[in-house]
């Protein structure tokens, strides 16, 4: 059985992009988070231990989108999915990683890219 935990809407602030000004200036990144985990252990025990600590998740999340720039969204979700799997309840995870202010020369909402990305299994 897998439960899925969300956690939308993490702001956080990098210099990810391919061009200097992005590098130099930065910008906000936004991460929406579903996690697929057996939560059935922590309503058991009310423990938490017993699950993955959202609280915890999302300062790691924040400091992998803050470090190290990359030039594409594409790394920088893959990135944020590794984090989330780190935890091996992790089943899966699915990453929406937003670039509201990406450098578009239209009128435009978002850029949000979505990657799920499941535990590699071990014969």
């Amino acid at each position: 059985m897998t439960d899925e935990l969300a956690v939308i809407g993490v702001e956080c602030f990098g210099h990810h992009g391919v061009f200097d000004f992005e590098r130099r200036e930065g910008q906000t990144f936004v991460v929406d988070l579903v996690l697929g985990l057996d939560t059935s252990p922590a309503a058991a025990s009310d423990d938490l231990r017993d699950t993955v600590d959202y609280g915890t998740l999302v300062s790691s999340v924040k400091a992998a989108v803050e470090r190290d720039p990359v030039d594409l969204i594409e790394a920088l979700a893959q990135r944020i999915a590794d984090v989330c799997l780190t935890d091996d309840r992790v089943e899966w995870v699915r990453v929406t990683l937003h670039k509201p202010d990406a450098p578009i020369e239209a009128t435009f909402s978002d850029v949000a890219l979505t990657i799920t990305r499941k535990r590699m299994t071990t014969p």
